[in-house]
């Protein structure tokens, strides 16, 4: 298990058929210390897609296989097939991590701005306050096109995930993954930390809350998500 301190690695999607999981990478909802702490204990076949170090060391293998989508650390399930079959997915233990969608869109933010890549959600950050950021019809649109569901997705629309871990309850979420792997993963690495206030509802006014309780609407209902935790 990695010691806890700050870590500058990016995670990314997980595909063990030795332990027979997937772990889908969701941006900005802790994915990278998950991964890590995955990746201490990966089997030699595990195959990795990311910039963690041991993902560039098996880079090759990966780079060898066809995936069915983008080849990319935040890959949804559907993108993945290729290094697994829809069968196998269905069969296998299949996890993502999620984020109360206010605290993840304070980090959000805050990651874009530190950003160099030309994209359009980069500019964004770069040239609007948060409110006026949220408010801009990319990011809008971008938010409501992928909730949390859209990454656990088969082709065929079904969804496919046998537990959605919510950040704000990893302890008690965590339990089945564990139980699935048979150990323990113990406290998470701080990992890919965004340079901001740890409390994120001072970023808000109340004409900012209820904009992220529009935008992202399908993931609030589906695990309960309230403003103030």
């Amino acid at each position: 298990m990695p010691k806890a301190g700050i870590v500058r690695q990016i995670g990314g999607m997980i595909v063990s058929h030795g332990r027979r999981y997937i772990f889908v990478h969701i941006p900005k909802t802790a994915g990278t210390a998950l991964a890590l702490a995955l990746e201490a204990r990966a089997m030699a076949d595990d195959l990795m897609i990311g910039d963690t170090p041991k993902a560039l060391r098996r880079r090759k293998r990966v780079d060898g296989m066809r995936m069915a989508g983008r080849k990319w650390k935040h890959a949804t399930l559907s993108d993945g097939i290729g290094l697994y079959t829809p069968e196998e997915a269905r069969r296998y233990f299949t996890f993502t991590l999620v984020r109360n969608p206010w605290d993840r869109l304070v980090s959000y933010y805050h990651w874009l701005r530190g950003q160099g890549f030309d994209h359009g959600a980069v500019h964004a950050a770069k040239t609007y306050g948060f409110g006026a950021f949220l408010a801009q019809p990319l990011i809008r649109r971008s938010l409501q096109a992928h909730s949390y569901a859209s990454y656990m997705r088969l082709p065929d629309g079904g969804l496919c995930c046998s537990s959605f871990i919510r950040l704000e309850h990893f302890v008690e979420d965590v339990a089945a993954l564990e139980a699935h792997l048979g150990f323990a993963l113990g406290v998470l690495p701080v990992a890919n930390r965004s340079e901001r206030e740890a409390d994120y509802r001072r970023y808000y006014d109340s004409s900012s809350v209820d904009l992220v309780a529009e935008i992202c609407a399908e993931d609030i209902a589906q695990f309960n998500y309230k403003f103030n935790r």
